[in-house]
């Protein structure tokens, strides 16, 4: 898998405003960007990209995959 494949099987299920995936074709890290975090806990956004990706986090397919993720107010505020 590819990090634009990544990318697109992320996206296809939860709206993003900004995505960034980068890895070795197994451990993969990705900072997302959506409205659909307002509101929820870090551990409930983290949730909301592991049921993008279903059995392929059971499978050797993503072996590991680090998060960060912000709602879009939030990633306006980081610093750049």
């Amino acid at each position: 898998m590819t990090a634009l494949e990544l990318q697109a099987i992320i996206t296809a299920t939860l709206p993003c405003e900004h995505i960034e995936v980068d890895g070795d074709g197994r451990h993969w890290s990705a900072l997302v960007v959506s409205a659909e975090f307002a509101g929820l806990r870090t551990l409930q956004r983290h949730q909301r990209v592991y049921a993008t990706l279903g059995a392929r986090m059971h499978t050797d397919e993503v072996h590991a995959l680090s998060i960060k993720t912000f709602t879009p107010a939030e990633w306006a505020a980081q610093p750049k």
